[in-house]
């Protein structure tokens, strides 16, 4: 037949239920918590890129905006420059007066000059010809010698421009003497009235504060900035200028150029950024705003930290719960397996109470019931024991062989027609005495000393029988003679010894009856000189069954060493008993070995509940 494979669950594993109930909660509850602080912290962080990029993104169109308007006012500055009619004859009319060049020249200046006044962001003002005619600011400064102006970048732009105002990336103005500042140009081409061609250009460089002011007035935290890109990719504007020219920093500019929507992310870990674009109309100037990630999430970790406490607090809260409800769950349980192991020890008088409705509470009323039904079977077993032990002793007693009362019997009456009377009377008493040790005393349990004088009396009367072939010697130490024994020990051994050893002799035999002690065991040998066994007649007359005994005892005249062997090993233990030593031709030894405490002397116990 297949054996069936045993399996183990997970749980299985622990020692108990209630560890297998507070690790399975623990497990619930930390998966729970994680698993809520997973999403909070995911939700936290999603909630706060897409509230940075909302709120820089607002920032940076108000850049633009204010850029718009900055612009908005330079055009108007420069239409009405353009638009003079006092700039357009001084650069183009060859047909004026000296005087006239003179008044226009005047009406010129005061209105850089009240420009110039008003802004302090405007470095420097001018209107150029390509006839080389120019004013520049208070009209003292000049245009650069040997810098032809008509080829810088700026002044091609804005003469290829269809009459639109231009303006310039950042850079430093180099056409007018003793100028050379970071400025943005804003430049606007002026037209010949005369030809209609555009042969001159107004310009005016703003401070680059200007828009750094601009920028700078919108922060984006401790180290966010905002710099303006040009529709080119180049730089209008930027924090670290001087830096970013220098090779010293590089910035984003291709991505920004080629981003399809209004932010994106770049780097990784502590530099990872969020740039958010903003892109001019009037100007087609992009404005982008960089935000670290660290300083956006800076709140995050304060949030995470509260996450974390809440999580903790709320952990400990369910296990120090968890833990009480498995306690209450478990204790009839624990109450049980407590209950269990008591009667493992043979305490069957242990019974649980557990009044609850469930299947624990009917588990438990079934295992009472059978601890019950044990101990009734435990006390009516003890009780038959008992009775068999009782009857046991009473067949014992019971077994003076009838041929051996008939034997002694007539030999009393063959000493009395022989007028021995005194042998009369010894046999006579010593028969009366075995009689009443084995009818009188109904304890299972004598002392050696009244043992012995039962063996005495049995072999007073046979070696009166059997003169010519019978000796005897009782030989026990006075250390034995109070320990109890089993009541009929010896008798059935000394008969042995008579009947298997002694009589099938042809010369006289001896029996000697000794008693000694060794550490905490008492021993009692009953040896005799006579036919001997071997080792197979020894294991079988130690393992004889009930019919052979009996067979045995028709036989032989004994009374059953199987039967005593069983009283004693049932009183003592089976390290107690009998042992045989024997040689064929030279004699037996057997051995009884008792407790020296002398193990159970009680009577026979009363039927259970009477």
């Amino acid at each position: 037949m297949k054996q069936k494979g045993t399996s183990v669950s997970l749980f299985g594993k622990f020692k108990s239920i209630q560890s297998a109930m507070m690790a399975s909660f623990s497990l619930l509850i930390i998966f729970a918590g994680l698993t809520f602080l997973l999403i909070a912290v995911n939700y936290t962080n999603k909630a706060i890129y897409e509230n940075s990029i909302h709120y820089t993104t607002q920032i940076i169109r108000q850049v633009n905006r204010d850029i718009d308007a900055y612009i908005d006012y330079m055009e108007n500055i420069s239409s009405v420059i353009a638009k003079s009619s006092d700039v357009s004859r001084y650069l183009f009319d060859e047909n004026q007066t000296q005087e006239q060049y003179a008044e226009e020249r005047e009406r010129i200046l005061t209105q850089f000059h009240t420009i110039m006044e008003s802004r302090s962001d405007i470095y420097n003002i001018a209107i150029v010809a390509d006839n080389g005619k120019y004013i520049v600011n208070s009209g003292t400064d000049k245009l650069t010698e040997y810098i032809d102006i008509k080829s810088l970048d700026w002044y091609q732009k804005t003469m290829q421009a269809s009459g639109a105002i231009v303006v310039s990336s950042s850079h430093v103005q180099n056409a007018i003497q003793s100028s050379y500042q970071w400025v943005i140009t804003l430049s606007r081409a002026l037209v010949n009235n005369q030809t209609g061609k555009k042969e001159g250009l107004f310009f005016v460089d703003l401070n680059y504060s200007a828009i750094s002011n601009l920028c700078n007035s919108n922060h984006i935290g401790n180290k966010g900035y905002i710099f303006l890109v040009d529709a080119n990719g180049n730089v209008i504007y930027h924090p670290k200028q001087q830096l970013l020219y220098g090779g010293l920093l590089t910035e984003k500019i291709d991505d920004v150029m080629r981003c399809d929507s209004d932010y994106f992310f770049t780097d990784q870990g502590e530099q990872r950024r969020l740039y958010t674009i903003s892109r001019s109309k009037k100007t087609g100037w992009y404005a982008v705003g960089v935000a670290y990630s660290f300083e956006l999430l800076k709140n995050t970790k304060q949030a995470q930290a509260m996450y974390l406490l809440v999580a903790a607090g709320l952990l400990l809260g369910v296990l120090v719960l968890s833990n009480r409800l498995s306690q209450d769950l478990t204790r009839p349980i624990r109450q049980l397996r407590d209950c269990m192991s008591t009667v493992e020890e043979g305490n069957f008088e242990a019974s649980v109470d557990i009044a609850v409705a469930n299947e624990i509470g009917s588990l438990s009323r079934s295992f009472n019931m059978m601890t019950d039904r044990i101990r009734a079977l435990i006390e009516q077993n003890r009780y038959e024991q008992e009775q068999k032990r009782k009857s046991e002793l009473r067949a014992l007693q019971s077994q003076i062989n009838p041929h051996f009362l008939y034997n002694t019997l007539d030999s009393i009456i063959w000493m009395a027609e022989d007028e021995k009377n005194e042998e009369v009377v010894v046999m006579t008493a010593a028969l009366a005495r075995l009689l009443r040790q084995s009818i009188s005393n109904e304890q299972e349990q004598v002392t050696v000393a009244q043992e012995i004088d039962y063996v005495r009396s049995y072999l007073t009367i046979q070696k009166m029988r059997y003169q010519d072939k019978l000796e005897y010697e009782i030989e026990v130490s006075s250390e034995i003679l109070p320990v109890s024994i089993v009541k009929f020990t010896l008798q059935p051994l000394v008969e042995n010894a008579i009947y298997h050893g002694i009589k099938y002799k042809e010369t006289k035999g001896k029996v000697r009856v000794r008693g000694f002690v060794e550490g905490k065991t008492a021993y009692l040998a009953v040896e005799d000189d006579g036919a001997g066994m071997d080792e197979q007649q020894v294991r079988k007359l130690l393992e004889e069954a009930d019919r052979e005994e009996a067979a045995h005892t028709r036989k032989g005249g004994g009374v059953g060493v199987s039967n005593v062997q069983k009283r004693l090993r049932l009183y003592y233990g089976e390290e107690y008993g009998i042992s045989y030593t024997s040689k064929a031709g030279v004699g037996t030894c057997a051995l009884v070995s008792i407790p020296l405490s002398g193990g159970r002397n009680e009577k026979v116990d009363e039927k259970p509940g009477k």
